[in-house]
């Protein structure tokens, strides 16, 4: 295993993190769109807070996707087959949350908008649920072959580990998104936010202790990386209690890194414990190492050369764009979107 094959791992995990952190609070948004905004001069502002950068956010994930391709290919083939249902029902969500912001904006009639942003609630919901999990199916282990074949049923992609996973991505997405609320709106439904984010937030720690103890039953991150796989659930209950402390205190952009730090930890948690897998077999002797399936080491050179060329233009764009609209938005002077 060379240093650039390594390398590409890690940038790939990174990838994933910077699009569960970005994506994150736009799922959590699309959610609070139901749930809870109780008007529409409320749910303009919700699509209005996130209107600038919802796409720009998403891109990560077709990064990580093409970063992957090319990079690792034998890890995308393998992912991209074996999940293949999984996947669909994601892009799936991702294609109707879409273009739910679009057409609700067409819409004149309030029946009518009604459904496109039911459409953007469970596509922001089902999208990090089914996300949540592929990724715990993943590292928890699949029935594979020698030539790297997915061969899962139902339920290898579907138990108690994938549930809670699945469920654990979802509840973080939207409590990001509403401390992002918290940042970007002004009046009721910002306090609303806050009161919504405290009472989660309990929740949330219950969950985090079942997911550490089904790490712990249902992978070898202990077995294998006790001290590294303690310390990163440490980093995400100690990250979840800061943002509930900040949230009491009303200290909004501290609520909201710190929940963003809890996405980005779990992305890490799992590319920690499979390392230097990519795909982990439920028979060890047909998982998939780094070394396996990666591309050549020209491809990788290249790659890097052009990634370190370009992510600091995508960086300094983006920054950009969340500077120019960081202004808080006032419910019912919102413009349609």
């Amino acid at each position: 295993m060379t240093g650039l094959q390594v390398l590409w791992f890690v940038l790939i995990g990174v990838l994933f993190a910077g699009f569960f952190f970005l994506e994150g609070f736009d799922f959590g948004v699309g959610m609070a769109l139901k749930t809870l905004a109780k008007n529409t001069d409320e749910r303009d502002a919700l699509v209005a807070s996130i209107g600038p950068n919802w796409d720009a956010n998403e891109v990560w994930l077709i990064t990580a996707g093409g970063a992957l391709f090319a990079s690792m290919p034998m890890w995308y083939a393998s992912l991209f087959s074996g999940f293949y249902i999984p996947l669909f029902l994601v892009v799936l969500a991702l294609i109707f949350r879409g273009v739910s912001f679009e057409f609700r904006a067409l819409m004149k009639f309030e029946s009518g908008r009604n459904i496109w942003e039911w459409a953007t609630a469970l596509g922001s919901f089902f999208a990090p649920f089914i996300l949540g999990m592929i990724f715990t199916a993943m590292v928890k282990g699949m029935p594979m072959d020698s030539q790297y074949n997915v061969r899962g049923s139902f339920f290898d992609f579907v138990n108690l580990f994938t549930i809670v996973g699945g469920v654990a991505v979802t509840l973080m997405s939207y409590i990001h998104g509403l401390n992002f609320i918290r940042i970007k709106t002004v009046g009721q439904i910002r306090q609303r936010a806050a009161q919504w984010a405290k009472a989660l937030y309990p929740v949330l720690l219950i969950g985090e202790v079942i997911f550490a103890l089904l790490v712990a039953k249902d992978t070898m991150f202990f077995a294998n990386k006790p001290i590294l796989t303690t310390l990163i659930l440490a980093v995400i209950v100690i990250a979840t209690l800061i943002s509930y402390f900040a949230t009491i205190k009303d200290i909004e952009v501290l609520s909201f890194i710190t929940s963003g730090i809890n996405l980005i930890s779990v992305v890490t948690l799992l590319f920690v414990g499979i390392f230097p897998h990519v795909m982990i077999a439920n028979n060890s002797k047909y998982s998939l190492l780094i070394e396996n399936a990666s591309s050549s080491s020209y491809t990788l050179t290249l790659m890097t050369w052009l990634a370190f060329s370009v992510l600091p233009i995508v960086l300094a764009y983006q920054i950009w764009s969340f500077y120019i609209f960081r202004k808080r938005l006032t419910v019912g002077a919102t413009a349609k979107h």
